[in-house]
């Protein structure tokens, strides 16, 4: 019998809306079973690109947030440290793995940037966006966030 694929559901925050100009600051993942079961989770806080500048737009959002702004910069590691990381765990989960991502939100864009950047490769089976049904828990992601702003968006219970 194959192993059961798995679904990574991701919450991201990063400084401006394109990787590369802009940084990565928290990753958090979570992967699920097809039947929502958790299996594994991924969080990490990564330093800003060298040369890469806070977008304006970002900067008048992450001042009334000043404490999620210390928060993403507590323990923050290099981007290649994360990246291979992050691709090994996902590399290592006990099935295929699906990246599940909202197409509203630039999870994918960075996470498949960061990845070919620096890691070398898209560690992935495939991508699927949180339209698709078969992606359960497919928000649970924002629940290891520990943001405040995100903390607030979470469903209690």
């Amino acid at each position: 019998m194959p192993p059961e694929t798995l679904y990574v559901t991701t919450h991201i925050h990063t400084d401006g809306p394109i990787p590369g100009p802009h940084s990565l600051l928290t990753l958090a993942s979570a992967a699920h079973a097809a039947s929502g079961a958790l299996t594994s989770t991924f969080t990490a806080n990564l330093r800003e690109l060298p040369g890469a500048t806070l977008h304006p737009a970002a900067l008048t959002n992450w001042r009334t947030r000043a404490e999620d702004w210390l928060t993403t910069r507590r323990a923050a590691k290099p981007p290649a440290l994360v990246a291979a990381a992050y691709a090994r765990w996902v590399s290592q989960l006990p099935g295929p793995a699906v990246f599940v991502s909202d197409p509203d939100e630039p999870d994918h864009h960075f996470c498949f940037w960061y990845l070919h950047r620096f890691a070398g490769q898209w560690p992935f089976a495939r991508s699927t966006t949180t339209a698709d049904a078969a992606a359960p828990g497919r928000f649970a992601a924002e629940t290891l966030c520990a943001l405040s702003g995100c903390r607030a968006l979470v469903p209690a219970g």
